[in-house]
C-alpha cells in the first residue's frame, strides 16, 4: 500500500462521521449498551450499525465490551480460549464507575 493511501483513508474517515446519520466513536460507545440490550430505536440501531462496518476500532471496542460482560457473567472467570486485550479506555471507564 501506498504511504498516502494511509493518509486518504484517515481523511475519508474523518469526513464520514461529519455526514449526516453519523456518530462519532464517543457517542458510539454511549450507545453500546442499549444496543446490546436492544433499546435502541430502528433509527439508532441502523446509525449505530453504520458506524460499525465503517469503524474496526469501533468494532474492536464492541468485541472487548461483549467479553466483559461474558466475563461478569460467569462470575469472573476466564473461559479457557484467550481474550481479546481489553481496551484502555473500557478500563478506566470500569474503574471511575466503580469509584463514584
Amino acid at each position: 500500500m501506498s504511504r498516502a493511501a494511509p493518509t486518504l483513508m484517515r481523511r475519508i474517515h474523518g469526513m464520514m462521521f461529519k455526514l449526516p446519520l453519523m456518530i462519532t466513536c464517543e457517542a458510539f460507545e454511549d450507545f453500546i449498551l442499549a444496543y446490546l440490550e436492544d433499546e435502541l430505536s430502528a433509527r439508532q440501531r441502523f446509525v449505530f450499525e453504520m458506524h460499525l462496518k465503517l469503524c474496526r476500532e469501533c468494532r474492536e471496542y464492541l468485541a472487548a465490551y461483549r467479553a466483559s460482560l461474558e466475563l461478569a457473567k460467569a462470575g469472573g472467570k476466564a473461559p479457557e480460549e484467550t481474550l481479546p486485550p481489553v481496551p484502555d479506555d473500557l478500563v478506566k471507564a470500569v474503574l471511575d464507575a466503580r469509584n463514584q
